[in-house]
């Protein structure tokens, strides 16, 4: 089992930064894949950006590559998300995932641990 715990979130204006956090607890929480996904008001929860347990591999949707950078430290068990050039669009909850297995992938129904969410709001 693995229990994740979001932070950072928050209200930004267009063009800032803000840099997510996920707490990652439980047995050897290093060998999941991890991703960040967002759920915007009555919109599907999308993927935003995914990366493997070692954390040589990543991968970005479309709409957020070169903006946003996935990282993590397994010694630490925190898996980031920093996002740079924040856009209106890029408002959402963002919540950290966990997949069994060490590949990225980008379907949610791929992800077994969920976070609870943090409210990412950016102002135009």
């Amino acid at each position: 089992q693995v229990q994740l715990v979001e932070a950072g979130g928050g209200l930004v204006q267009a063009g800032g930064s803000l840099r997510l956090s996920c707490a990652a607890s439980g047995r050897t929480s290093s060998r999941y894949a991890m991703g960040w996904f967002r759920q915007a008001p009555g919109k599907e929860r999308e993927f935003v950006a995914a990366i493997s347990s070692s954390g040589g591999n990543t991968y970005y949707a479309d709409s957020v590559k070169g903006r946003f950078t996935i990282s993590r430290d397994n010694a630490k068990n925190m898996v980031y998300l920093q996002m740079n050039s924040l856009k209106p669009e890029d408002t959402a909850v963002y919540y950290c995932a966990g997949r069994d297995g060490s590949g990225i992938r980008t379907s949610r129904y791929e992800y077994k641990y969920w976070g609870q969410g943090t409210q990412v709001t950016v102002s135009s």
